[in-house]
């Protein structure tokens, strides 16, 4: 059975310029991998004739799907379709259907029905044209040498609605697909992704020929994903991951691609827990962090920003004794302001931070980067000195990121004994 090779082209200045993050790419990705189509290359162009018709000559000349998103709208700078019409040898023709659905989907809009609109059901007489049920512009399929060409609209939930409904559906009917791609992803901390390698390092050797093996690192947390692309079965690669899980045990976070933020909140839920933070040099983030996910109020209580120094004392309770003699960053404040706000807010656990962020403040025994961490449970308060490299957004990002994933490992060690 032949693989079936896709190429993504994100069309739209806003992507270049950084003004819009390309997310559609990602998740169309994953869902292609989901169905057995494998994406080898993802392309940006802006909203131009001659590189959109560059980009799609190539994509066409190396894969069996290419993707396109964006610039499909009724506006002059919206130029997808008249590009593809003319790179295609097509006519643009009213398309009644597409007329039709315009008309009903703007009904109690009649001022949007304008001139401009009006261009929305105009549609190449070589495409074949799928309903794009909650937008005006169509989706419209075209055939090249056996290739395939899909262009859809590039607002997010447009397209991935087109996608789920109409896209999939179709490519599915069009090829012959293998199985699903299968993906795999352990999350681990607390050890480099050096060493990380040489500790697996006979297991990764091992691996059979079907199955790719990658690392992503981000702030100390590093993704292991196991990778099979339509030749193994969910059952061996599942096997792969068993032999792989004793190996790093110890440092596992989780065994499905989540953020520690998200296995906390998780934890916590599940074994009806609570948590509050008392945060200094992370200002807030680990309050963010922790209130991301849906259903935190379960699990999440407060948090007290306790920046200036009168508020750890006068709101948490940190001894004046204690900021004179060893001063905001240090072991023992934030020993006093995790046991603070866990006595303030009533519960299970807390996480305090305190720091120098930078890029001013450091001294040669705390310099730019020393970090502060506590965390009160209910068999005692936990502390540890860190240090973080980077600018003052990628220290605070760090520091949160390593209270809250030390605090899981922690859990996951204790729940074991």
């Amino acid at each position: 059975m032949k693989s079936i090779h896709a190429e993504i082209i994100s069309i739209g200045d806003e992507l270049l310029i950084g003004q819009v993050v390309n997310t559609n790419a990602s998740w169309m990705a994953q869902v292609l991998n989901r169905i057995g189509i494998s994406v080898l290359q993802v392309t940006t162009v802006r909203d131009d004739r001659k590189a959109i018709m560059e980009a799609v000559s190539a994509a066409l000349s190396r894969v069996d799907v290419v993707l396109t998103t964006g610039g499909l709208g009724p506006t002059k700078d919206d130029i997808t379709k008249t590009v593809l019409c003319e790179y295609f040898n097509s006519s643009l023709v009213e398309d009644l259907n597409v007329c039709a659905h315009v008309h009903a989907l703007y009904k109690n809009r009649p001022d949007v029905l304008n001139n401009l609109t009006a261009t929305q059901w105009l549609v190449p007489d070589h495409a074949t044209i799928l309903p794009n049920r909650i937008g005006s512009a169509p989706i419209m399929v075209f055939s090249h040498d056996n290739r395939i060409l899909v262009s859809m609209p590039g607002v997010p939930h447009e397209m991935q609605v087109a996608m789920n409904e109409q896209v999939l559906p179709y490519l599915q009917e069009h090829f012959e697909l293998a199985a699903g791609i299968i993906h795999r992803t352990v999350v681990v901390y607390g050890i480099p992704e050096s060493m990380l390698a040489l500790r697996i390092e006979n297991w990764e050797k091992n691996l059979p020929q079907s199955m790719h093996l990658a690392y992503l690192p981000k702030q100390g947390v590093v993704r292991l994903r196991l990778s099979s692309y339509g030749e193994a079965t969910e059952q061996e690669v599942d096997w792969q991951i068993g032999a792989l899980m004793p190996l790093i045990a110890d440092h596992v976070l989780a065994t499905d691609d989540l953020t520690p933020h998200i296995v906390l909140g998780h934890w916590l839920t599940e074994h009806g827990q609570t948590i509050a933070t008392a945060e200094s040099c992370t200002g807030g983030r680990l309050a963010a962090l922790l209130n991301e996910q849906s259903g935190s109020s379960a699990f999440y209580m407060g948090s007290v920003i306790a920046y200036d120094n009168s508020v750890k004392q006068q709101v948490l309770g940190v001894l004046p004794d204690t900021l004179v003699t060893e001063g905001a960053v240090s072991e023992a404040c934030v020993r006093q302001m995790a046991e603070g706000v866990r006595r303030l807010l009533h519960t299970d656990y807390a996480i305090a931070t305190s720091g120098v962020a930078g890029p001013t403040g450091g001294t040669p025994d705390k310099p730019v980067g020393t970090v502060w961490i506590a965390w009160a449970t209910p068999d005692g308060t936990i502390t540890e000195r860190c240090h973080f490299g980077g600018d003052r957004a990628q220290i605070t990002q760090s520091a949160s990121m390593a209270a809250v994933a030390k605090l899981v490992l922690w859990l996951k060690r204790n729940a074991s004994k």
